[in-house]
């Protein structure tokens, strides 16, 4: 499904936590949503997916947000109930009065797909962080969603893991049309991975494009307030090499048009 969201605000009492954020994402595409922390990330995933109240407008191309999967950072499970059992919840639209085979075999076959077949009967309350948000984001998958909306998919897994999901996810986009949206910390995974980044600054969106164009010097001081180098790799992805925090006073204001992006780098320094 395309996505436009045109103006959309969210208000927490008198605290303005986004301000007129305008998005669009093709079917099938994959957005990185970046920003420091406290910069509406979490709050953008909510109003997206219709959890959150919202001023502006956001329109999903297949009508409403019946087909949006969407996984946040922090999920209550009850422990005493199994990895597959907490996947094949994920089938609640589809389950009736009893458990059909095509909702077992769907749960088994996106666990398999991730990786935690093997612990489909380990209590969830029993996993590593790690292995909750793998099957928590089965779970989301069963329900055969046409929209992924992932609040920080990767914060609990390790380096491997990192890399697995993101290129499964990725692969998904393509084989089967799925639009993602990400929140992301880790940059340089944002660049590899995601066709668009969007950069959120308290509230505001002060970039969006591909990563080479919005993950600059000047765009990464104003947002995170660190001084960084920004070289592009071999494969022509952009590479973040933050040096140094910088004072307030330092940082810019405002937003910042998307130029250039950074030099060429070849692999090797000198």
């Amino acid at each position: 499904m395309r996505l436009v969201a045109e103006s959309v605000g969210v208000r927490y009492g008198s605290e303005a936590a986004l301000r007129d954020v305008t998005l669009a994402v093709p079917s099938g595409a994959v957005m990185a949503v970046v920003g420091a922390n406290g910069s509406g990330k979490s709050t953008l995933l909510r109003a997206l997916a219709g959890l959150q109240r919202h001023d502006g407008r956001v329109v999903w191309d297949a009508g409403g947000t019946g087909r949006v999967g969407y996984m946040p950072q922090d999920t209550a499970l009850r422990p005493a109930l199994t990895a597959f059992e907490i996947v094949l919840l994920g089938r609640m639209r589809e389950l009736h009065l009893r458990v059909a085979p095509r909702d077992l075999a769907v749960a088994e076959a996106v666990m398999q797909e991730l990786g935690v077949t093997h612990l489909a009967s380990r209590r969830i309350g029993t996993l590593s962080g790690g292995q909750r948000q793998l099957v928590l984001l089965a779970q989301v998958l069963a329900g055969d969603p046409a929209v992924l909306l992932l609040d920080e998919p990767t914060s609990a897994l390790d380096i491997a893991h990192q890399l697995r999901l993101l290129a499964l996810l990725r692969g998904m986009s393509r084989t089967r049309g799925l639009t993602i949206i990400a929140t992301l910390h880790d940059l340089n995974a944002a660049a590899r991975f995601a066709d668009q980044v969007a950069l959120l600054h308290q509230g505001r969106l002060l970039g969006c494009g591909p990563g080479a164009a919005i993950l600059r010097p000047d765009l990464l001081r104003q947002a995170f307030g660190v001084e960084a180098d920004v070289e592009t790799w071999r494969d022509g992805h952009p590479l973040v090499l933050p040096l140094r925090p910088v004072m307030e006073e330092e940082r810019g204001g405002g937003c910042v048009e998307a130029g250039e992006p950074g030099r060429r780098w070849t692999g090797r320094r000198a």
